[in-house]
């Protein structure tokens, strides 16, 4: 492990490298603990990101620290800081890999703070309710929050099945297939350069995404079967979705005012599935970051989450 050093948002954060073990693939991996300074308090939040994302939410820290929160966030290995040449960046063929940084995370956060908080963001939100299903009884986490995240897949009849079940095999035999990318135009109407409101680092979010493998659609739609037969998470659990789904595969006036990259049907669907104490909250105007949507609908984001802390944790 490595010590904190400044990280790349600038004066106020830090960044500690935590190496991870062996997983056949050269370097080896390793994961990033990100740090907002200078708040030091009992109560921590962890942030983890979704697919073709990383941690650069420099506002959604201050408004957690300005309510006394320590705010940490993660980027798991092959992500944003922790992506290293000769590793293809965002790619695993399971995801309870991914326990092992967030096993790392927490254990250190446990060991400074009385109450820590995870918050989970689409793919994000995915791995960190499979990790707390897994982890249950432990008394790791106190709450579990989710913004927008991926339970089901988005897509016809015939790519939620049929393709479904191709994946599975496919992603076993030959997981460095490429099978699928991102369209660029949800990232084009975030980004500052092409008239969004966000500044990001486009090597570790570019617009056209990096390649999906069958490896991980085949991990993936796993773990989405595995919350649809039902997890028992034992912490209170809230997840939050935008009012409406837009079209993902088009430029239009409502990219960050829909969640233009996941159907919230689903999302609410399989929201009572994750376990036996969960809220739901529609954000009306939400993008699929709820913490990137335009003003107001991310101040009632925000909102929404600590009056839920405020309200379920002592």
């Amino acid at each position: 492990m490595t010590d904190d050093a400044l990280d790349v948002l600038g004066a106020g954060w830090t960044a500690r490298t935590l190496p991870l073990r062996p997983d056949g693939g050269s370097p080896d991996p390793v994961a990033t603990l990100v740090h907002r300074t200078g708040s030091p308090s009992r109560r921590a939040l962890l942030y983890v990101h979704g697919f073709v994302d990383y941690f650069f939410h420099a506002a959604l820290g201050d408004a957690l620290a300005a309510h006394g929160y320590d705010v940490y966030a993660l980027d798991l290995r092959d992500y944003g800081r922790s992506i290293r040449d000769g590793r293809p960046p965002n790619h695993v063929t399971d995801l309870g890999a991914f326990a092992e940084e967030l096993d790392a995370a927490i254990r250190l956060l446990r060991a400074d703070h009385d109450e820590v908080v995870l918050l989970g963001h689409s793919m994000g939100g995915l791995v960190t309710s499979l990790w707390a299903d897994s982890r249950r009884g432990e008394g790791l986490i106190d709450a579990l929050v989710l913004n927008s995240p991926w339970l089901d897949l988005r897509g016809s009849w015939f790519e939620r099945t049929v393709f479904t079940g191709v994946l599975d095999v496919v992603g076993k035999v030959a997981p460095n297939l490429v099978v699928s990318g991102i369209d660029p135009y949800y990232g084009r109407a975030l980004h500052q350069s092409t008239g969004g409101e966000w500044s990001y680092d486009l090597a570790w979010k570019p617009f056209d995404g990096f390649p999906a493998r069958a490896g991980f659609a085949r991990t993936v739609r796993r773990g989405h079967a595995r919350v649809a037969r039902g997890l028992d998470i034992d912490v209170p659990v809230l997840v939050l979705a935008s009012d409406a789904s837009g079209p993902d595969d088009a430029w239009h006036d409502a990219l960050v005012t829909t969640d233009s990259v996941l159907d919230v049907a689903h999302i609410k669907e399989r929201a009572p599935l994750l376990g036996p104490d969960v809220t739901f909250v529609e954000i009306p105007g939400g993008a699929h970051d709820l913490a990137l949507s335009p003003a107001p609908a991310r101040d009632t984001y925000v909102g929404e989450v600590l009056a839920f802390l405020d309200a379920r944790l002592p």
